[in-house]
């Protein structure tokens, strides 16, 4: 089998070769244009042939050869490598096909993905299947391997045991491991992921840390340890401080860390000159921050605060394409390269007028926007989940003193809770609301309060969650079992109930975590959803990510997890969870 994909590339390597020399017709001629050379930094007229889905001539001539060849006249357009978003979590409400093929119209045509969520929704067999499935879109997929969970799991050491990584590591698509959200344990030492940080290494790959406030001496030790790259600056003197230790560093503009027009304005009065180890990412954003595209906001973001024009087009691609050792497939304009190409109105617009992706046409025209072909999700066991448990009036006994307080989206902390939670209905006069977290299968529960996000909410139920398991939260315990109804009927999902009544739901009928129909139908959802959300009292930006991380112990102070109510600085369970 191996022997026959080999003789498959040669014959088609010697295709490209017969297309030089004027005996076969490449499928696209690209005339006329002047295209960014990344490797110079240069504009450069030229004319571009391609053969199906790679570049095969970048230069002044134009094919011998041209009966099947579909010319487009580029005169006055300009050309750009197709976007890279090198730090992608294709799953935050949205699926992974639809966020890339959305991106991919406004011109990012390759992604670099954290496959967490396949750890938690399918086994090994048809995960890699799952990835596989994903190659065939008209972009370029890869992925990392996850070295933890950014949770506490109830069986941690089974899913994250060193045959599943390994065999992560060891599948063609995945270029990275990490990113490493667990480094303190690592620098505790933890030699299991140590070893695993040399596999990955050893196999040529980079692996990405999750290092925020990191000193001086931790980001040293980190690399002494074999971390690459960081994407947790927040300032302009953190990006410094990482670039003269030798790190990668990705530059963040997210939902949640919009931070990258401060930070360049801050890198470029310390002086930087040198661009070509910096990335942007926007870091696994929510649905709606994307309506006007992904890299090429970021670009359009560069250029605006003054980085060089040939360097923020690099910082989308060439960059990423290089530190990730695909500079021979992505990131630039070259012959044998992916026909990843956008094309520009104008130099210093980054916003393509078209798209080629794969030799394949994205963003000629809006019927052509739409992906080319649906993942069979089905086939994959992705699929509305059939929940074979109920929830009673007894699962919602609630008598633990302690709480969680939200300080903003993502930080919370423990509190003390004085609200009588023993009733059927928290009054509206306080901010408290009922908090559970109720596993999937409906093998335990951690029941506990949470304040600042509701002042009125009856219910809000979600199977978007860190793990896949179901939050609730509300006032009124009757909303919350109407809304658990309805999501368990829907098979996955956020829905909100409030006074007996069903006021919001959004379908995730995709394994309970994703969405199965196009992003820009799960935009209007969510800004609905948000604006319900606002007007019932959340204080905050972005509840998408307050629910998703209501689990992650990569952030302080205090989580709700699998195992229990955790204090993520000392690591202990301060209250476990409840066998039902």
């Amino acid at each position: 089998m191996l022997e026959n994909r080999f003789q498959w590339r040669n014959r088609e390597l010697r295709e490209h070769t017969s297309v030089i020399d004027g005996k076969v017709s490449p499928t696209i001629v690209l005339k006329n244009g002047t295209y960014l050379n990344t490797y110079t930094k240069q504009w450069q007229k030229t004319n571009i042939w391609i053969m199906r889905d790679r570049i095969v001539y970048v230069g002044d001539e134009l094919p011998e050869q041209c009966a099947y060849a579909e010319v487009v006249d580029c005169e006055g357009k300009y050309l750009v490598p197709g976007y890279i978003e090198p730090h992608a979590h294709p799953f935050q409400l949205y699926n992974p096909e639809a966020f890339a093929m959305h991106g991919a119209s406004y011109g990012t045509t390759a992604y670099i993905n954290d496959n967490l969520i396949w750890n938690f929704l399918l086994n090994k067999k048809k995960a890699f299947s799952m990835l596989g499935a994903l190659e065939h879109l008209p972009v370029s997929m890869y992925w990392w391997a996850r070295f933890d969970s950014q949770t506490a799991l109830k069986d941690e050491e089974e899913l994250f045991s060193t045959d599943n990584v390994l065999s992560w590591l060891e599948q063609p698509s995945v270029i990275q491991g990490g990113e490493l959200t667990s480094w303190p344990s690592l620098l505790d030492g933890d030699d299991r992921l140590l070893y695993w940080i040399q596999e990955a290494k050893r196999l040529g790959m980079p692996v990405e840390g999750h290092l925020p406030g990191a000193s001086e001496h931790t980001l040293t030790k980190m690399k002494l340890l074999g971390v690459s790259a960081d994407h947790e600056a927040i300032t302009g003197q953190e990006v410094m401080q990482r670039l003269q230790l030798g790190y990668q560093v990705g530059l963040r503009y997210s939902s949640i860390r919009p931070d990258l027009p401060v930070l360049i304005e801050e890198l470029l009065a310390e002086g930087l000159q040198s661009f070509d180890h910096l990335m942007m990412t926007t870091d696994g954003s929510t649905p709606g921050f994307y309506e006007n595209g992904i890299m090429n906001v970021c670009v359009e973001i560069a250029i605006e605060k003054g980085i060089p024009l040939a360097d923020a087009y690099r910082m989308a691609s060439h960059n990423a394409a290089n530190y990730y050792g695909l500079i021979e497939e992505l990131g630039c304009i070259a012959p044998g390269r992916l026909a990843n190409i956008n094309i520009l109105q104008h130099k210093a617009d980054p916003h393509p007028i078209s798209v080629l992706s794969k030799g394949e046409w994205i963003g000629k025209s809006d019927a052509e926007k739409q992906p080319s072909q649906k993942v069979d999700w089905a086939s994959h066991d992705i699929r509305p989940i059939a929940f074979t448990w109920d929830l009673t009036m007894e699962d919602m006994q609630f008598s633990v003193p302690l709480g969680l307080y939200l300080k903003n989206d993502v930080i919370i902390k423990a509190y003390a809770i004085n609200t009588d939670v023993t009733v059927d209905i928290i009054p509206s006069n306080t901010d408290d609301a009922f908090l559970m977290l109720m596993d999937r299968n409906g093998q335990w529960r951690v029941n506990t309060a949470i304040k600042g996000f509701t002042n009125r909410l009856g219910a809000l139920v979600s199977s978007y969650s860190t793990t896949g398991d179901i939050v609730f939260i509300g006032k009124s315990k009757q909303d919350m079992l109407l809304a658990w109804k309805r999501m368990k009927e829907l098979g996955g999902g956020i829905v909100i109930a409030h006074d007996g009544e069903i006021l919001f739901e959004l379908p995730l009928t995709l394994s309970g975590s994703m969405f199965a129909g196009s992003i820009t139908d799960l935009m209007e959802k969510e800004k609905d959803l948000k604006q319900l959300l606002k007007d019932f009292g959340y204080p905050f930006r972005d509840p998408i990510y307050t629910i998703l991380f209501l689990s992650s112990t990569h952030l302080p102070y205090i989580r709700v997890t699998q195992q229990g109510i955790i204090d993520v600085k000392k690591r202990e369970v301060l209250f476990p969870a409840i066998m039902r």
